[in-house]
């Protein structure tokens, strides 16, 4: 994970802020998070998955400013497009048709919080509506509470595994505590970000972790201890 998170996750996320920088933008406004927002947001043109722009290290945000692969700001949104590619893996795992309609909704939260991260704030400039993002982070809650009711309590420290279901959402839970962190230290480096991206990233993983639990639950697995 760690090499391809330093040498190829760049490729990815720059075809996201491709696909951003091409949108009618009136399109994304108001109702970022719903099921048809990105579904039925039009593209001025059709989008190339290459432009050659970024051989020399370099790639542009969603306003156009171009900025070095390195920099904090791409760590921090291609974390989020890591996680999103991992929950769709555990997606492919999720028996159960209510979790995997919660990981499809945390995925299309997850890519807007990306696109937010993409953008550098200007005045006058546009800026992803994360209006809602409060609002799914108490939906977060009433899961995380629906969920732990129904497992035994937690008495001792546990490990990662179990199922293999239960073993993707660990790896999911650890890529988004490390989208945290990067998202901070971009905030340390000059950089402002909503508290409500802050607050709703930090749930994620706290949802993800009850998550791993039900899934080994859900199976007949008991927790691994520690």
């Amino acid at each position: 994970v760690g090499a391809a998170r330093k040498t190829g996750f760049v490729t990815s996320c720059s075809f996201l802020v491709m696909n951003l920088k091409g949108l009618n933008v009136g399109g994304m406004q108001g109702n970022d998070i719903t099921k048809n927002s990105i579904r039925n947001t039009t593209y001025r043109k059709t989008m190339k998955v290459y432009t050659r722009t970024g051989d020399k290290g370099e790639t542009s945000l969603v306003g156009g400013q171009r900025v070095k692969k390195c920099c904090q700001r791409i760590e921090s949104y291609g974390t989020a497009d890591e996680l999103n590619s991992f929950l769709g893996l555990l997606m492919t795992y999720a028996k159960d048709s209510a979790d995997h309609d919660s990981l499809t909704r945390i995925q299309r939260t997850l890519f807007v919080v990306g696109a937010y991260l993409a953008t550098e704030p200007k005045e006058g400039g546009y800026m992803p509506d994360i209006s809602q993002l409060s609002e799914q982070t108490d939906v977060l809650e009433r899961e995380i509470d629906r969920i732990s009711e129904a497992l035994p309590q937690l008495r001792h420290f546990i490990l990662p595994g179990g199922e293999r279901a239960a073993a993707v959402a660990h790896v999911c839970r650890t890529v988004c505590r490390r989208l945290e962190r990067n998202i901070y230290s971009l905030i340390d480096d000059g950089a402002t970000v909503d508290s409500s991206v802050t607050a709703y990233v930090n749930r994620l993983s706290d949802y993800l972790f009850v998550l791993a639990r039900k899934m080994n639950s859900d199976n007949g697995r008991d927790d691994v201890k520690a």
